[in-house]
């Protein structure tokens, strides 16, 4: 149990717990007394927050729908700013972002149900890699203004925050044709 005592294991503990945090389900039962799992496409998001209490209250749904998109995204995004002041290696700050995602998709408080980690995911990679994410939610809005679909609009930003790397594995892979070639015949030769 001396792990548990280490501060990289604690900060991992801490992101998942906090981003397992089902605030839109809490605001939607708090505010609007409704159970959004139970409703819509049963997700705990902001899309579904705001889909299902619009049926019983507009105004209050979009207010619900922002309040649960930012706790979302900050929810990573603190224990994220703590680890990084208390000078934790990047490394180490990746798996708590990575860790966030998975608590809150993965719920430790709803049997390992959750959203679907748009916002908790668009909040850490917001302080990891702040200009490509920047781009990637200017893609996610002009979708969402002209296709209109969440899902889509979503993932299209998050392809955009991927695409380049995408770009540079396959043309690190397409250089390395002839070594891969080598390989499968039994040609490559060892380093040492």
């Amino acid at each position: 149990m001396d792990f548990l005592f280490n501060i990289n294991v604690q900060f991992y503990i801490a992101a998942y717990l906090i981003g397992g945090i089902p605030f839109g389900l809490l605001l939607a039962k708090k505010f609007a007394g409704v159970d959004v799992k139970a409703s819509g496409s049963g997700s705990i998001g902001a899309t579904n927050v705001l889909r299902v209490v619009k049926e019983r209250d507009p105004a209050l749904a979009k207010k619900l729908g922002i309040a649960t998109l930012t706790l979302d995204a900050l929810k990573g995004v603190a224990v994220l700013i703590v680890a990084y002041f208390m000078g934790l290696d990047t490394s180490v700050l990746w798996a708590i972002a990575v860790l966030a995602v998975l608590g809150h998709c993965f719920s430790p408080y709803l049997g390992l149900e959750g959203g679907k980690g748009i916002a908790t995911g668009m909040g850490v990679m917001m302080f990891m890699l702040p200009i490509e994410t920047t781009i990637a939610l200017v893609v996610w809005a002009v979708m969402a203004k002209t296709v209109r679909i969440s899902s889509v609009s979503s993932l299209t930003g998050v392809l955009a925050l991927l695409i380049p790397v995408v770009f540079i594995v396959f043309i690190l892979f397409y250089k390395h044709i002839p070594n891969i070639i080598r390989v499968i015949k039994g040609e490559e030769k060892r380093v040492i």
